[in-house]
């Protein structure tokens, strides 16, 4: 059977392992991929009856379950895409996103299915799980319970007419402006990255993947898609126990995971406040990172506990996944300072370091990463000028455009200087927000560091940096600046420190740099202060 779509994992690992356990719940139950594949092929038939199909789009609002695995598996055997939506986002973006990309379907929960009293573009099928007889409201007339769906007895949908081509999935990401921009993806763009998977990390039918990211955010990808096409078992990680570092790490130990990928914020996080050294995570052969740029320190106090794993740091914005790689060792040096780079092409990908005209740059000068190859996305969902704005094409290959600042080091490959939107300009000096950042992670006493530039009055940029205390008492403003003087020109030294107990995170556990900008220009806040 020749592999053309991520539907196609799971029936091949079904063939060849039915009995294996392909998802386990954050509960702790587990189905088999028998019963997954089996369940998937009753969502499929159910959808087509529906009218659902090629090219079509199926919105999930669940949270993680075997629920929402099994429900994606059966979409992609429509041949339609699936759209993950943050089921804990707030009502408005929620119905954005099912507005724009007019979905043909939806999955959600009996909770949640009140935010759709208000969407412009009704979704035509609404399957509802903890739908209970009698409380059909308005919304509710058309809605069908996730039981009676898997009761159905449907012929089962064809796997004819396959292709790598077709649209997978499709990620919402935020963007720069805040307003939810679709990403989207084919079976081949996955595909390619799991293959790349498969070939540098060798999993197989023992491993037990962690599944910590949400099913909206593209670190899902490896999570699901390798594991499936392995045979091996995701485990599902819920929101609750995704922030609390102690249950991480007992989670880790409870069910003897052997990969794991995250951000490094996460893994910074059961660092500090996971109890590591008691607990006892000698099965992870994997630790896998990727996001944001790992603070070495950080990194040096996880390899310390958990010097038997082999570190990935991962890079690649959603429109290609992973597209370089490099392996941390498991010993930091102790006088290292800077973060390790994200190292080379993947094997699926080519990589090329531009000037702002489009032009390659020498081997040690900064520029913008282009990436080419089948990992990079098709464009954005109905939005084909900023589409045709993120390519270029140069001798015939087309590349898209990261929008991040690299140079290339012929030892190790790219190393990562910052986002181009993360550079701004003051007293005719062009100032890196992230050498501010790197350079402020260097101080002992900051657990956390984010850096914003906001204009608060016709060329009066202020540079704020929000902070994150290792322990009390917090170091003084004179301290800071002190410090900064070591290390940054005076042109570079943040005009503002402002602590907070804990900085605002995306969905995707990102620094929500917007939140940050936001509170300083509400808060008009000067000098040091404490929010």
């Amino acid at each position: 059977m020749r592999i053309v779509s991520l539907a196609d994992y799971v029936e091949l690992s079904a063939e060849r392992v039915p009995m294996r356990t392909a998802v386990v719940n954050p509960d702790g139950t587990e189905i088999s991929y028998e019963e997954l594949n089996s369940s998937a092929e009753r969502v499929a038939a159910f959808l087509v009856a529906r009218g659902v199909g090629p090219g079509d789009r199926v919105a999930v609002l669940l949270p993680k379950s075997a629920i929402s695995v099994t429900a994606i598996c059966g979409i992609l055997k429509t041949r339609a895409a699936y759209v993950p939506i943050d089921w804990t986002a707030p009502p408005d973006r929620v119905l954005t996103i099912l507005a724009d990309c007019k979905t043909k379907a939806l999955f959600t929960t009996a909770s949640l299915i009140t935010v759709l009293e208000d969407c412009a573009v009704f979704p035509e099928t609404i399957i509802v799980t903890g739908l209970q007889a009698g409380s059909r409201a308005l919304v509710m007339q058309r809605a069908i319970a996730w039981e009676e769906v898997l009761e159905q007895n449907m012929p089962a949908v064809s796997r004819e007419g396959r292709r790598r081509e077709d649209l997978a999935y499709i990620l919402y990401t935020s963007g720069s402006t805040g307003i939810p921009k679709g990403v989207m993806l084919t079976h081949g763009n996955a595909m390619s990255f799991v293959d790349w998977c498969s070939s540098a990390f060798e999993p197989t039918e023992e491993d037990r993947f962690s599944s910590h990211a949400p099913f909206h955010f593209d670190l899902s990808v490896l999570d699901l898609y390798v594991s499936l096409k392995h045979g091996a078992s995701v485990h599902l990680i819920d929101d609750a126990t995704g922030k609390n570092p102690k249950q991480l790490t007992a989670f880790i130990a409870r069910h003897r995971l052997t990969v794991w990928y995250s951000t490094p914020s996460i893994l910074h996080l059961m660092t500090s406040f996971g109890n590591l050294p008691q607990v006892d995570c000698s099965s992870l052969r994997l630790v896998l990172f990727a996001g944001e740029v790992f603070p070495i320190k950080h990194l040096r106090d996880l390899t310390k506990v958990w010097p038997h794993a082999r570190y990935g740091n991962l890079y690649g914005p959603t429109e290609t996944n992973v597209c370089t790689y490099a392996w941390v060792p498991s010993q930091i040096p102790d006088d290292r300072r800077d973060p390790y780079p994200i190292g080379w092409p993947c094997t699926h990908c080519s990589a090329a370091v531009l000037d702002a005209d489009g032009r390659e740059v020498s081997q040690g000068s900064e520029g913008i990463l282009y990436i080419a190859g089948e990992s990079v996305f098709r464009g954005y969902w109905n939005r084909p000028m900023e589409t045709s704005a993120a390519f270029c094409t140069r001798d015939g290959i087309v590349w898209y455009c990261t929008g991040d600042v690299v140079r290339e080091n012929p030892e190790d490959g790219y190393i990562y200087m910052g986002r181009r939107d993360r550079m701004v300009k003051r007293r005719g000096y062009r100032i890196e927000l992230d050498d501010i950042e790197r350079a402020l992670y260097r101080h002992d006493g900051i657990r956390k560091a984010a850096v914003v530039a906001v204009e608060i009055a016709r060329a009066d940029l202020k540079i704020v940096a929000y902070l994150e205390a290792e322990q009390e008492p917090r170091p003084g403003i004179l301290e800071m600046k002190m410090f900064c003087a070591r290390y940054l020109p005076a042109y570079m030294s943040p005009d503002v420190f402002a602590f907070a107990d804990t900085l605002p995170r995306t969905s995707t556990d990102k620094m929500d740099y917007q939140a940050l900008e936001r509170r300083f220009r509400e808060s008009a806040a000067g000098g040091m202060v404490a929010i």
